[in-house]
């Protein structure tokens, strides 16, 4: 058996070993994106304002990221009708005040740090529409049942 020089390089290259994956990630991050883009096109959109304003472009990059259909593309104009409020200065949509109580908290799409945001949203949303009733009700000069304490 000859051996050939020892100079010569492999005819194979030496390929890179990329660092091994850990598939509960994997499978984590696809089961994710899988539960958000089966939820309904609407309650997506107001999940996503509720943790910020969005302007549209902005929002359509987010709602692509986790899987949109052309029908859905196409009726967000209608949705943000519906859901949202259009801020004139800067073109950002905001959720409109009425719809945060449907708001789930345990939304598959949020991460742990939009859930913290969410808590501290919903708590400034509770207080400021609890201070709204008050102050409707103590400046009406006629007092009505609907006004009385809770």
């Amino acid at each position: 058996v000859k051996r050939g020089p020892e100079g010569i390089p492999d005819v194979v290259p030496v390929r890179k070993r990329s660092t091994p994956m850990n598939p509960a990630n994997t499978i984590r991050k696809t089961h994710t994106l899988t539960a958000v883009s089966q939820r309904p096109y609407r309650d997506r959109v107001i999940h996503l304002l509720a943790l910020k304003n969005y302007k549209k472009p902005e929002l359509v990059a987010r709602l692509q990221k986790d899987g949109v259909n052309q029908k859905d593309k196409n009726s967000l104009g209608i949705i943000l009708q519906q859901v949202a409020n259009l801020n004139p200065k800067d073109n950002s949509f905001s959720l409109k005040d009425y719809l945060f109580k449907e708001i789930q908290k345990d939304w598959p799409g949020y991460s742990e740090i939009d859930k913290q945001s969410l808590e501290l949203i919903l708590s400034r949303k509770l207080k400021s529409s609890e201070n709204a009733t008050s102050t409707s009700c103590s400046e009406s000069p006629v007092t009505s049942s609907t006004c009385a304490p809770s």
